[in-house]
Order: structure tokens, then sequence, then C-alpha cells
């Protein structure tokens, strides 16, 4: 007898007792109609044990009458046994927001390309240890079942689903995530360098394991905002030890050996394979497509928790299938998620992904669209068949320039405070407001805490921010830089002409904000040019220090900030982001032996976000912190904010389930709070 059937026995037997007779069968109570139900503990979800006792009920389960089929496409698995030993002992409970879904049928999504564009699409399967519910201030269970955090915030304790598994139907426990930190996170073999985020003020963690459910963080200095990073980032804290584990050397001696067998020259080289050297959990999967040296590896990617796993992967696209052992049910017993496939289309341009919307050929879109489109697709909602939802950003459109560039006469300027000052105050960001975002944004300065905390006044987000063109030229004069060919545009001062090449990717930022930005420096002599790029382009050259300009979204709520303090540290934010001065980053990853230093303002923003994480959340000490980097970040313009405007949501009609979101943003992990597992398509 299994474990999970040995607990619905008991609970049956209890329940018996109790009431005299048999319980009834769990109603199908949805969040529009919750039938006289109680709410559970955290919202629009409960353990099975706790929906049981609140709807006087016994759940049976049931599961998509395509699983077996799905199954066999993912490569590597193994005939499926029945459900009863696929879910967990104590699966998660998730009420529908209108209605109990049917099973089948594809969603079909949009990304720009492989690695880029795609985190719209891969939240809408993703999870980790924790999430936040759809208010965005409540975090709940996902994949561990609860937490606990000691007094002093040093130590946070997870315990985990027993009978939990993964995709393939290997047991998933602690271990699993003790192989992410410790073999995976923390190993310069597999991670060149640890993630801010997995560390705590620049230190690694500890993790303990008591049992195969239970999961220790030790921190070496307080840091709450941990929490919050499991329940936002792409990066989930566990990987399968069973099997990326047989490729890595720490933990099988004859890693390189077995991955030999199969033409790799290491096990490391496998795990690269698989995993990647990064943990962006949507590395392309070339196993799945593998005419030589891989095939004779025993799975066409490695196993996961998410709702749905990869079974193709080419250069127009990717697909997947619903994974058979995912751990979610609704309150009727049917297991999740009830759509059956998903698939994904590769299209780089951005007005041959508007016209698929207005076609109706994508089921849901959100990253990449800009407010310019949404005049478009408002207007075709009633023919295409879809809606539209303008919600408001957390991020919004940033510039930099490149205070660590090669040419030293460029490095010299654009390292000058008056001159960011300048570009700032140039751009009319009430005009930029009403072309750009139809006035329905509000002109701001960047101040990277987004929404506003109550820690910062206000009046910080002012700053440098009032269209000023004649103070611009005054501040351009007064570092030295004019005209002196007479063409109209100013020269460095040491006389090289200078033109500003604006390089964009509409995945970060809108074409027509660029544009407008770029006549306003023009305007006070600033000559420029601009071009849009992909955003592996755009991401290559910021990488290795090759822009002028940086433009991207930018900006994250308080929450974030505490477990992630990227934002405050050079180069400002990951490889996905707005990074700006890579030569202060070389300087601070090598401890000086390198790079560019930094100006004492980076380091005692450096000191102070270290502080401002470990600091009591909510306490007089974390407010002075925060309101003293905002206050240096705004004065001293790393990155020059414009407008914080809303943005575009878009689903099919067809498309069921689909919540009134808080926000289109990425900080909260775009469709990660909505629950996409209760999706299904009514045709």
């Amino acid at each position: 007898m299994t474990t999970h059937t040995r607990a619905l026995l008991m609970s049956a037997a209890a329940s018996c007792l109790m009431a005299g007779a048999a319980a009834a069968e769990c109603p199908a109570v949805t969040m529009a109609d919750m039938a006289g139900v109680e709410p559970g503990e955290f919202p629009q979800q409960y353990e099975v044990s706790a929906f049981e006792s609140a709807a006087g009920c016994e759940m049976t389960f049931s599961a998509n009458p395509e699983a077996e089929a799905l199954n066999a496409e993912i490569k590597g698995n193994p005939e499926l046994p029945p459900l009863e030993d696929r879910l967990p002992a104590e699966p998660l409970v998730v009420v529908p927001y209108e209605s109990i879904g049917t099973y089948g049928g594809t969603l079909r999504a949009l990304s720009n390309a492989t690695e880029a564009g795609t985190s719209d699409f891969l939240s809408v399967r993703h999870v980790n240890l924790v999430r936040y519910a759809d208010d965005l201030q409540t975090i709940v269970p996902n994949v561990a079942k609860s937490w606990e955090w000691n007094d002093d915030f040093t130590q946070l304790t997870f315990n985990l689903r027993e009978g939990h598994k993964w995709s393939d139907g290997a047991p998933f426990t602690s271990a699993d995530v003790k192989f992410w930190y410790d073999n995976l996170a923390l190993d310069p073999k597999v991670i060149e360098k640890p993630k801010d985020y997995v560390l705590v003020a620049g230190e690694p963690m500890t993790v303990d394991t008591p049992d195969e459910t239970t999961v220790v963080f030790n921190l070496p200095s307080p840091k709450p905002g941990l929490l919050a990073h499991f329940a936002t980032h792409f990066a989930q804290g566990f990987q399968p030890r069973h099997f990326l584990g047989q490729y890595h050397p720490d933990i099988n001696p004859d890693a390189d050996t077995v991955a030999q067998e199969c033409g790799f020259e290491t096990g490391l080289a496998v795990i690269a394979a698989y995993y990647g050297n990064s943990d962006w959990t949507d590395t392309p999967t070339p196993m799945l497509n593998s005419p030589d040296k891989v095939d004779c590896l025993p799975k066409g990617t490695y196993p996961t928790l998410e709702s749905h796993i990869y079974v193709s992967d080419t250069t127009e696209g990717r697909k997947l299938v619903a994974n058979p052992y995912f751990f979610m049910v609704d309150p009727t017993g049917q297991q999740l998620p009830y759509i059956s496939r998903q698939d994904e289309l590769y299209a780089n341009d951005n007005e041959v992904r508007i016209l698929k919307l207005v076609n109706g050929e994508a089921d849901y879109k959100s990253q990449s669209l800009t407010l310019g489109s949404a005049p478009l697709l408002l207007e075709s909602q009633e023919k295409g068949d879809f809606t539209v939802q303008l919600k408001p950003t957390i991020a919004m459109p940033t510039f930099s320039f490149n205070m660590t560039a090669e040419d030293e006469a460029k490095r010299e300027v654009f390292g000058d405070l008056d001159f960011r000052k300048a570009m700032s105050v140039a751009i009319n960001r009430d005009e930029l407001n009403e072309v750009s975002f139809f006035g329905q944004g509000e002109p701001k300065q960047y101040i990277a805490f987004s929404p506003t905390p109550s820690f910062v006044d206000p009046e910080l987000t002012k700053l440098y921010a009032e269209y000023d063109p004649e103070e611009a030229r005054t501040l351009l004069d007064g570092i030295g830089m004019e005209d002196t060919d007479g063409d109209g545009f100013r020269e460095l001062p040491n006389g090289d002409k200078l033109v500003l090449n604006m390089q964009f990717a509409t995945q970060g930022i809108g074409g027509e904000v660029v544009e407008l930005v770029a006549q306003y420096w023009s305007d006070v002599g600033i000559q420029t040019t601009v071009k849009e790029v992909t955003p592996d382009e755009y991401r290559s050259a910021q990488s290795s220090n090759q822009l002028d300009v940086g433009m991207w979204e930018k900006g994250q709520p308080v929450a974030i900030v505490m477990g992630n303090k990227e934002l405050f540290v050079p180069p400002f934010e990951n490889y996905f982001g707005h990074r700006t001065a890579m030569l202060w980053a070389e300087w601070v990853d090598s401890d000086g032996a390198s790079g560019v230093e930094p100006p004492e303002w980076v380091k005692t923003m450096m000191s102070d976000i270290d502080a401002f994480q470990g600091a009591v959340p909510g306490s007089d000490e974390q407010s002075e912190i925060g309101a003293r980097l905002a206050q240096s970040m705004a004065e001293n313009l790393p990155f020059i904010g414009t407008v914080q405007a809303p943005n575009v949501i878009y689903h099919r009609n067809a498309l069921k389930n689909f919540a009134e979101f808080k926000t289109q943003s990425y900080e909260y992990y775009r469709t990660f709070p909505y629950l996409p597992a209760q999706w299904y398509l009514s045709e």
C-alpha cells in the first residue's frame, strides 16, 4: 500500500467515525462561487486535508485521459504508474477563478527567439518553493508545503511534500535542494560566479537535510528577503540530483566515464548541455533533436517539477506536454494542468508578433508588447475574440551612459555627473508621456525601488526630471562640449566627434521611446543614431562593454530588493536586465585586481544594500538605509528614468480562468502569481 493510499484510507476512516457515514464528494468550488466553503489559510489554495475538512468531503483523484500518450512523448520516461502513485501524499489544491476546467488543447505562445523574450512563456509553467498570491503581498506554499523562520532571520526551514515526484517519476526530496545549492549554484565548475541571490552579504549559506522532506538554510547573517526571492525568481531552489548528479564528479566518481561513452569530454559538459552554465531554466535542449553523439543520453531534457516539460526544441520554436506527475489538483480532484500541450513559436520581429496577435494566433502574450501596440490591439479585440488588459508596470524605460567606456574621452564625459544631469533634463517627459504612452503614464526619475516605498520622499522621483533644455545646454557648455565645426552638434572636450549609437531591443524598451529621447538629445546638440537589434545582440554588446547608451526597463519592489541586491552593485543587474559600467563590475568581482575602481558613492551603496537586506523589514533602521539608497541612486544618475506607464496583457477569450492581473511585470515573474496550471481552453 502506498503512503498516499494509506493517507486517504485513514482520512476516510476518520470521517466515518466522526460523521457516522461516508463523506460526500468534494464540491466544484471556484473563487467566483465558494458554495459556503470557508477560505483556507492561504488565498486560493489548500492542502488536501484542510480542504476536505473545510468542505466536509473526501477527495478522489482523476487524471487527464491523454496522460499516457503525453508521457510517451517525453524522451526517457518510463510507463506511467497509477495516478495515486504519481501524486504526492498531500497534493496542493488550487481553486480556479471562474470554473472547473476541462482537459486537452494546446496553449500557443510567441517568444522572440531562443533565450530571448521567453520568460513570459516560461512563467506559465513555473514553480518554486513558494510564490506570491495574486494580491502580490502574501507569500504562499508552492513546491514546499510550509516554511518557518527562526527569530533573527538566520535560519529558514522548508517542509516538502511527502511522495512528491519529478516528471520522470523519481522521488523529489531535500537532497535535490541541497544538490542545487552545493553542486550547482556554488560550484564554479558549473556557474563561474555564485549569483547574489544565493549568498547573504556576499557569503554562502549552508544547507542541512535532516530528513527527506526537511530543508534547512543556515544563513551567515540575517536576510529576511530570502523567502521573497524564492517567491519571485526564475531560479528554482532544486534540481534533479538523481539525474544531473550522475554527471557531476563530486556526486559520481565515474561521471566522466559515463559522459565519454556518449561522446562528451566530461560529465560537467553533459550538465552544461542540459542545464547550461547559469540557473536560467530555459536553456535550449539540443538532446531533444539529437542526430549525433547525444543519442545515447537517457533523456531529452532534465526532469522538472513544472506543469509542462519540453519534448521538441528547434530553431523555429519548442513544444511541451503536461507533466504527468504534477503536484496540483483542483477541488474535484482533477490533476492539473488542464491544458495538455504548449507550443512556443519564435517571432523576433515586433510587427510580425503584433499581426499574429491581431489574428488570434497566440493564446497569451505580454512580454515585449509596448503601449504603442495598444490602440491596434484594443480596436481588434471584438473581431479577433481576444481581451486586452492595460495594467501598471513596476519597471520603467531607463537610459544609462557607459561610465567605463573603452574610449577614454567618452568615459570621462559619461562619468561626469553634469553630463548625465544634462541628458536627464533634456528629456521632455510630459511630451514623451503624451506621444509614447497616450498620457497614461507618470513622468519620474529612477530611484531603483518601484513602487515608491513609504520611506522615500516622493519628491525624489522628480529630481532632474523637469524638462529644461536651456539648463542642459548650460551644463554641456560647462564641461567643454561645444560645436567646434559648425555642424550643429557638440564634440567631446578633446575635439573628437561624438555620435551616440543607440541600439535597442523591443523586448526591453519601445522604439517610439528611443526615437523621441534621441531627438531630445539631438535638440541640445548631442548627435544620435538609432538602430533596432535583437535582444541577444543587445545583451552581447552590453556584456562586452560596447554600448555607449544602455536602454531597458528597470525597477524592483522592496520585497525583491530585500532578497536580491543586484540593482545597487555594479553592473547593477544581471545578464537579462539593464547593466552598465561593466569595468566597475570587473573590479568588484576581482577584488580590485582588474577593471576600473568605482567612485565612493558606488562603494557606499554596496555597503548600504547589505545592511538594508540584513535589517528587520519595516524597521526604522531599514527605512533609513533604504531612503539613503534611493537618494544616492537619484542624485548620481547611473540610470535616467523616463515615464512609468501601463502596459499590455493579451489573451484569447477561449483561454479560461484568466485572472485580472495586478501588474504587467517581470518582477513578480509575470503569470506566476495567477496560477496558469488552472487555465483551460474552451475550444
